[in-house]
């Protein structure tokens, strides 16, 4: 029996990710350190690659959702069956446009609804929808 009773969240996607994000910083602070305009663009492009990195293996089914998982998922090298269709909740997920699934009736709902709220001037947004970068003008 394990000497924890919970989930950690430890992944190969976190680890990895951080493993990557360890080494850019230290060469971010290097960069820092010395003065060196080169190693700040290297550090922060490193930082960056881990970043994408950790995301990729999230998209994968090496990552976790956000909150507790079952206990069988418990293990470091247990990939998530649920990562395909997207996590509830989660940002990563979401700007791969997984997660969010609407049929078409719900899309052309989801229209004339929003073509009858513009003659009032109020845009509805459906659950899971993002809001409007600039709302319509009142006249």
């Amino acid at each position: 029996m394990s000497a924890h009773q919970y989930d950690e969240g430890h992944t190969v996607a976190g680890w990895t990710g951080f493993g990557i994000a360890t080494v850019g910083t230290a060469v971010l602070g290097l960069g820092v350190c010395v003065v060196s305009a080169p190693l700040l663009v290297a550090g922060t492009a490193i930082d960056l690659v881990g970043l994408l990195v950790a995301w990729a293996l999230h998209l994968t089914g090496w990552g976790k959702a956000p909150g507790k998982r079952p206990r069988e998922q418990w293990g470091m090298r247990v990939r998530d069956t649920g990562a395909r269709a997207g996590h509830p909740g989660c940002v990563g997920c979401r700007l791969a446009g997984r997660g969010v699934r609407r049929t078409a009736a719900a899309a052309a709902t989801s229209t004339s609804t929003a073509a009858a709220g513009t003659a009032s001037g109020v845009v509805p947004v459906s659950a899971g929808e993002a809001e409007p970068a600039t709302a319509p003008s009142g006249g």
